[in-house]
């Protein structure tokens, strides 16, 4: 069995070591969670391109030692120029995956580092800003290994996106990716965090950064102008809550299914499965999922434009009711819809003072647009593909309006004052991935690293998978899969023990008394944990 890492005071969990290190040195600084998870942010975007940049959007949620939570919103709408009849105009059925069509919605995650920043000083913090992306920035400038995830990585739409401008300069080795372990250096995104280091993280939107991000969009044809970026802010917003069992569990407000993942371990609690890794919590969890999507289809879109609270859906009562149609005999047929890709990292992070942080970031498909603009060496995002152009639709095109999320932070208090940060990477995959780890902690007594490393499985589409299948890995019980299949489920098996489209999972415990955290990061990514 895998044995879970125990830290004295404060540990970081990240899907790549280099990130897991540069929280580690921040609050070996005297530094606190969100200080960490700023340095941890920054120095992912330059370790793990094909998962994340700073041309891409995040999510924060913070749980202040006091038992207050707060959400940071850090993601930018579509711009001024974005919209349908642009589209139309140029033939497009939908909005390309690929280039400048792509790159349509205002990066967000630097404002929200920003905001967060705010918040990591009101609470003591007191680390000036090139302190904290020093390592990001060393490593842009001098050069880091490729790490094995993004060299077995095989990008969808992979001759498109070689083609886009600037990629094949940034991210192919003569026309080639990476090998693993070959050196990379980013010398133009390590002079655009130093200018953020001595101007400010405002200078991303509002500064001579922002003019020069503005310019290469407007040569490249995006729809982002340098007014949009202006007028870019980050949102604080109220987390959505659970009451289960002995927890309170948190998770993100629309645009992002923070909702759906809630629902799932709401349903699943009340099916009353008591033995894990049985057939039973198999079968209840695939069932939650199908529930908890068909109400996130339906529902979650731009915070301010929502035609129903997402809380009213957490009840007791609607809960009750979602569980009761659930036959734990046979498999129902309802379809799944909704958006499915994205690639994403997820890290968390507590502190001495049980400062608990949670946080997401990403560009949506594997290199985002697949566009790197010139003077910056930023490699921009494509979250605004989730956007239809149909009329009608739950999330229409319209500028100015925020995209549907995969991106869900999780965050839990236990009644006996354990705190939890948890979370994954795996666009459909992530409220599902989340309810795995959870339960396998909290309703079934598996340790940390043990739920974490557990074999998991995919309802639904991801990395462009067009069925509906439940996708799992090679090491579930061979009785327990011939059983899901004779329930009705179509049972899709990957081939491998450890998939990467299966998550990137972490999951850190903070225990009362003492302070101990308990923390690791996905044996499927490049990270891990580390802490004091």
């Amino acid at each position: 069995m895998p044995e879970t890492p125990v830290y004295s005071s404060a540990a970081v969990a990240a899907p790549h070591h280099l990130a897991a290190t540069a929280g580690q040195t921040v609050l070996a600084q005297e530094g606190n969670a969100i200080e960490a998870m700023a340095a941890m942010a920054a120095t992912i975007a330059v370790v793990y391109p094909h998962m994340n940049g700073i041309g891409g959007d995040g999510f924060w949620l913070v749980r202040e030692p006091g038992g207050r939570v707060r959400g940071i919103e850090a993601c930018g709408p579509a711009g001024s120029l974005a919209t349908v009849a642009r589209y139309r105009s140029q033939g497009h059925e939908t909005i390309p995956s690929r280039g400048p069509d792509a790159a349509l919605t205002v990066a967000g995650a630097i404002g929200g580092w920003r905001l967060a920043l705010d918040l990591a000083r009101a609470l003591g913090g007191r680390l000036p800003l090139d302190t904290l992306l020093a390592d990001a920035i060393r490593h842009a400038r001098q050069g880091c290994a490729v790490s094995p995830s993004e060299a077995r990585y095989v990008p969808k739409e992979i001759d498109t996106l070689h083609d886009q401008p600037g990629f094949a300069e940034t991210f192919l080795d003569g026309g080639k990716p990476f090998a693993a372990g070959a050196t990379r250096r980013l010398p133009a995104l390590a002079d655009t965090l130093e200018q953020l280091a001595h101007a400010g993280l405002d200078d991303f939107y509002r500064g001579d950064l922002g003019r020069e991000i503005a310019a290469d969009l407007d040569r490249l044809g995006s729809p982002v102008t340098r007014a949009d970026l202006e007028a870019y802010a980050p949102r604080e917003r109220a987390a959505l809550s659970l009451r289960r069992r002995d927890a309170v569990l948190y998770n993100f407000p629309p645009p992002t299914q923070g909702l759906a993942a809630l629902i799932i371990l709401g349903i699943f609690d009340r099916l009353k499965v008591s033995r894990p890794e049985s057939t039973a919590q198999y079968h209840g969890l695939i069932e939650a999922t199908k529930r908890a999507f068909a109400i996130r289809d339906r529902t979650v879109t731009d915070y301010d434009r929502l035609s129903v609270d997402p809380a009213s859906f957490l009840t007791p009562e609607r809960l009750d009711r979602e569980a009761a149609r659930i036959d734990m005999r046979r498999a129902a047929s309802v379809p799944l819809r909704g958006p499915g890709d994205g690639d994403t990292v997820w890290m968390g992070a507590i502190d001495k003072d049980g400062l608990a942080v949670s946080y997401i970031q990403s560009i949506y498909w594997e290199y985002g647009s697949g566009i790197v603009l010139p003077k910056t060496g930023i490699h921009w995002q494509n979250r605004g593909t989730s956007f239809s152009l149909e009329k009608g639709a739950v999330n229409p095109l319209e500028p100015g309006r925020r995209p549907f999320h995969t991106l869900i932070p999780g965050l839990a208090a236990f009644d006996d004052g354990r705190v939890m940060s948890y979370g994954s990477m795996g666009g459909d995959g992530q409220p599902q991935f989340q309810a795995q780890i959870f339960s396998r902690y909290a309703d079934y007594g598996m340790s940390p690293a043990e739920a974490v490393d557990a074999p998991r499985l995919l309802y639904g589409r991801t990395w462009g998978a067009e069925s509906l299948s439940v996708k799992v890995e090679d090491r579930f019980d061979p009785a327990c899969i011939a059983e899901l299949r004779s329930m009705g489920h179509e049972i899709e098996e990957l081939g491998g023990a450890y998939i990467d489209s299966l998550g990137h999972a972490g999951m850190l415990v903070r225990h009362p008394g003492n302070g101990r955290i308990e923390a690791v990061h996905d044996p499927r990514s490049d990270g891990g944990s580390a802490g004091l």
